[in-house]
């Protein structure tokens, strides 16, 4: 996946202006302009990279005049005490970019590590995991992109990439049958239509009328299990709900062709790393 770079940097310049705003207090009334300084990034712990090279062109937004030579890329697995990249340059610019720039690459690499250790889990099953729109707002690009860093694979991108029926909508529309054939009326032959079900008869329902992903709600895997057995490869099924590392091996085992987590992307723990200034000491 290649980022358009006005939206990262539009991402970018929104955080450097909330974090200083004016000026740094501290930095530009206590470092001279023409100081430069070595500094680098090493890990906390262990886990996947992810977006060092929006941190780099943080560095770049917020004063410049910084080298920055990257040793791991994205992707790559860590372990903790290994240096990620050595910058050297100003230091005023290190210093303005610092949190901007650790709080990115944190959450990014948070992001992709969590999707790295639930893709491990499910491989040599059907399944692929992928994420879902319970993303931070303005940051769903990165968030997705890290998504796939991490091995997994993205779900719709917002509400224009599918026609999607939640309880919700069928709730509110009167019925699966009734809905999805009022879509069929409207949307074009290219967008795909997905249900979300609560029921094996909601299942059964959903595959009369043709609909070709099928959103298996909060089952358990005894469910699931019926629930491939009744589809029989007429539409992919995508289990969510209640998923994690803990029991994810169990759903993916069921059959279903898609596990898709929103804690991957709206509370992931975000993954240790620091920026260390060389002491000239």
């Amino acid at each position: 996946m290649k980022l358009l770079q006005c939206y990262i940097d539009n991402i970018i310049n929104n955080a450097l202006m909330e974090d200083i705003s004016y000026i740094d207090a501290t930095a530009d009334n206590l470092i001279p302009e023409e100081h430069t300084s070595k500094a680098y990034y090493v890990a906390k712990a262990s886990g996947v990279l992810c977006g060092i090279d929006i941190a780099k062109r943080v560095f770049e937004l917020a004063g410049g005049n910084v080298s920055f030579n990257i040793l791991l890329r994205d992707g790559a697995k860590v372990n903790e005490g290994d240096i990620i990249a050595e910058m050297e340059g100003s230091t005023l610019t290190l210093l303005k970019g610092e949190r901007t720039a650790l709080n990115i690459l944190q959450h990014m690499s948070g992001i992709a590590t969590a999707t790295n250790v639930c893709a491990e889990l499910v491989k040599g099953t059907n399944a692929h995991v992928t994420d879902t729109r319970k993303t931070l707002p303005g940051l769903r690009a990165l968030q997705k992109y890290a998504v796939t860093v991490g091995g997994g694979k993205n779900h719709r991108f917002n509400l224009s990439d599918a026609a999607m029926l939640k309880d919700n909508h069928i709730d509110a529309y009167g019925g699966i049958t009734a809905a999805v054939n009022a879509l069929r009326e409207k949307i074009g032959h290219t967008v795909k239509v997905e249900v979300e079900v609560r029921t094996l008869d909601e299942l059964r329902e959903a595959l009369s009328v043709n609909c070709e992903i099928i959103m298996l709600d909060n089952m358990n895997c005894d469910q699931m299990r019926e629930a491939v057995a009744i589809t029989d490869g007429k539409a992919l099924l995508e289990a969510s709900g209640n998923i994690t590392a803990d029991n994810i091996r169990s759903v993916a085992e069921t059959g279903v062709n898609i596990i898709s987590l929103g804690a991957l992307t709206h509370s992931v723990k975000a993954f240790d790393i620091s920026m260390k200034i060389k002491s000239d000491k």
